[in-house]
């Protein structure tokens, strides 16, 4: 198969494409990165020079493919299939380009704040950094319950890739910042999205990296 994905199971960004591979069944060879290991960080950074996942090669078209959003871009323009990751009509697919920065920016990088600062030492952590993480979390919550009151999907009728940036940040953002009861819409399209196959199996296959995962401060 001339697809390979290099990625970690448990990385957030990385979930973003496998979700989009899996919901239109694309073949490709998985690679699991170890940026701990020194073979395996070595390999990749020929690949990825800033050693940043996840990196989609492409042998069939001589084609090396960064960062998760233009990952599932190039899957939606190359290799579609029968979930149409990014509209043809050209409003709705600003419509969910739009969504997946919002999803990026504003749930994914505050969540990734908190988690990283839960892996700092004691001494360096950053809890006025922290708080603001959070107020940004719950100002981003605000904004998709309203969004959500009446939708299924992030943009139109359809699943794209604005749901395959919401999967993860919100199943991220809901172990740091829960949505208790005060967001009912965002809980219910996260459980919607916890619903698809694609990204449910996505979450299986993480499972046994799961404990690594900072879930409680320090």
């Amino acid at each position: 198969m001339s697809l390979t994905l290099h990625f970690h199971p448990l990385a957030s960004f990385c979930w973003k494409p496998l979700i989009a591979l899996y919901e239109n069944a694309t073949a490709f060879n998985p690679v699991i990165v170890d940026l701990g290991d020194e073979h395996s960080r070595a390999a990749f950074l020929k690949i990825s020079p800033s050693g940043k996942m996840p990196a989609l090669r492409d042998d069939a078209r001589g084609r090396t493919v960064l960062e998760s959003t233009i990952v599932v871009e190039y899957l939606a323009a190359h290799y579609p299939g029968p979930v149409e990751l990014v509209p043809a009509d050209i409003d709705l697919a600003l419509a969910v380009r739009q969504a997946d920065r919002f999803y990026d920016f504003y749930v994914q990088e505050p969540m990734q704040k908190i988690v990283g600062d839960r892996l700092r030492p004691q001494d360096k952590t950053d809890p006025f950094g922290v708080e603001q993480a959070r107020g940004q979390l719950r100002n981003s919550y605000a904004i998709v319950e309203q969004e959500m009151q009446s939708k299924t999907w992030a943009v139109g009728d359809a699943f794209s890739l604005a749901d395959c940036a919401a999967s993860p940040a919100l199943f991220y953002a809901n172990k740091v910042e829960p949505f208790g009861d005060k967001y009912p819409a965002v809980k219910r399209y996260h459980d919607r999205l916890l619903q698809r196959p694609a990204f449910a199996r996505v979450i299986e296959e993480a499972q046994p990296y799961f404990k690594f995962f900072p879930y409680n401060d320090g």
